[in-house]
């Protein structure tokens, strides 16, 4: 860095500083300097001290606050020395790689993992909600690659794209060989680029071109069920994804308009996602006297609170099984701790109880790890432990076999519940 600084300071007095002080040399030797010429050549000379001075001092400030210690040089000479030395061919990114991999793996924390160009594509996929491409899910066999889903409004749904569509070229390039990852990159692009499919549906060959666009992802379902002159409200939520509360507003909204008696929010299956979305979402239903949930982070606790004006007042059954965690787990126990006449149903939650900050490298890959641990509102930690429901409902072996509605006993059983309260 200290070298590029000098270069850039020699061609800067190169090029502006040379022709001044010759300037000045000429005058000097004729004798001839007018009160003008005097006061523009100080002025000048102030312009220049002062850029001269910025560049000087340019690169020591990129450095300032940044401290190598005595081990970190130590990665990098071992760097070097292999990268230089290794008999065969060696990437660089390979060699990062491994080195924060093998830095996540040594906190033995399973919360806390490395993840491949790849993975990172397909989480921040999942945790942002949206992507841009045609909006269709591909699913790969040995012998062919089919479209297993389309989602509504999506590029892929304009343009007439139907389910078990098998594909066959990708802009002009054979797909029967391709992965799916590979299939993947080669339908995403940037919003408003053109691509073009073909597709075999039964024994005809059709063409299709279609315009890339950011697709949403929807993480919210709803629905109402009717039971003893009762309205009862249901949403599911998939993941917090971050769009999902935007979503869950809109639904629960409509919901409300149909004046539902009751409701039943379903984070069943759900692993969790960003908290300010969960922040959001609890906030539509506690005042702001509620205390959400609570942050430690290095020995320091933080109580999060809502940012409602009021409390809800219909109420609510809240569905859970062991795969609801994270921030799952957070509004399950929001409202078992602030909600005296909330219900929670199911079996026991997964149990996670810590936070996690993610950082994508230059690489494309990316690492989370562990920077804090969340505690209910009561101040309970619940890692390794999860939310205990009001109510245990084992799911039914008839629910396993044909799911729906109607065979999902923890479903019903929240409707039964919700139903007798308010009748």
């Amino acid at each position: 860095m200290n070298r590029d600084k000098n270069d850039k300071t020699k061609k800067f007095f190169k090029k502006y500083c040379r022709p001044i002080s010759g300037f000045w040399k000429r005058r000097e030797e004729r004798g001839q300097f007018n009160i003008l010429e005097v006061t523009v050549l100080i002025v000048i000379s102030i312009f220049f001290g002062f850029v001269v001075g910025c560049i000087l001092t340019y690169g020591n400030h990129q450095l300032a606050g940044i401290e190598i210690s005595d081990k970190l040089e130590e990665l990098v000479v071992a760097y070097n020395s292999i990268f230089e030395n290794y008999y065969d061919e060696i990437s660089e990114d390979d060699l990062v790689n491994a080195a924060v991999d093998g830095m996540i793996q040594s906190l033995d924390d399973p919360y806390s993992n490395y993840m491949t160009e790849e993975e990172t594509e397909v989480f921040n996929q999942e945790v942002n909600g949206s992507y841009v491409g045609i909006g269709a899910t591909v699913v790969w066999t040995e012998d062919k690659s089919y479209v297993s889903e389309i989602i509504p409004d999506s590029p892929a749904d304009k343009a007439g794209l139907q389910v078990n569509d098998v594909l066959l070229e990708i802009d002009g390039s054979d797909v029967s060989t391709m992965s799916l990852t590979e299939i993947s990159n080669l339908m995403k692009g940037e919003t408003g680029t053109k691509v073009k499919i073909k597709i075999l549906r039964g024994e005809e060959e059709i063409s299709l071109k279609l315009t890339r666009e950011v697709v949403e992802l929807s993480s919210v379902t709803s629905n109402v069920f009717e039971r003893n002159d009762q309205k009862i409200g249901y949403l599911a939520i998939d993941i917090f994804a971050s769009n999902t509360y935007k979503q869950f507003n809109k639904q629960l909204k409509s919901l409300e308009k149909q004046e539902i008696n009751s409701l039943i929010l379903d984070v069943r299956d759900n692993p969790g996602g960003h908290l300010d979305q969960i922040d959001d979402i609890l906030s539509l239903f506690f005042n702001k006297k509620t205390v959400l949930y609570q942050i430690e982070s290095k020995g320091a606790m933080q109580k999060v609170y809502s940012a409602g004006s009021k409390n809800h007042t219909y109420s609510v059954a809240v569905l859970i099984n062991g795969s609801s965690a994270s921030a799952s787990e957070i509004l399950a126990s929001c409202f078992q701790d602030n909600d005296k006449n909330a219900v929670i149903i199911g079996t026991s939650s997964y149990g996670k109880g810590t936070v996690q900050k993610s950082l994508e490298l230059s690489t494309g890959a990316s690492l989370k790890y562990t920077t804090e641990r969340w505690l209910t509102a009561k101040g309970t930690w619940l890692n390794g432990e999860g939310v205990v429901p009001d109510i245990v409902v084992e799911q039914s072996s008839e629910y396993q076999n044909s799911p729906s509605y109607d065979t999902d006993a923890q479903l019903q059983k929240a409707i039964e519940v919700l139903t007798k309260e308010e009748s």
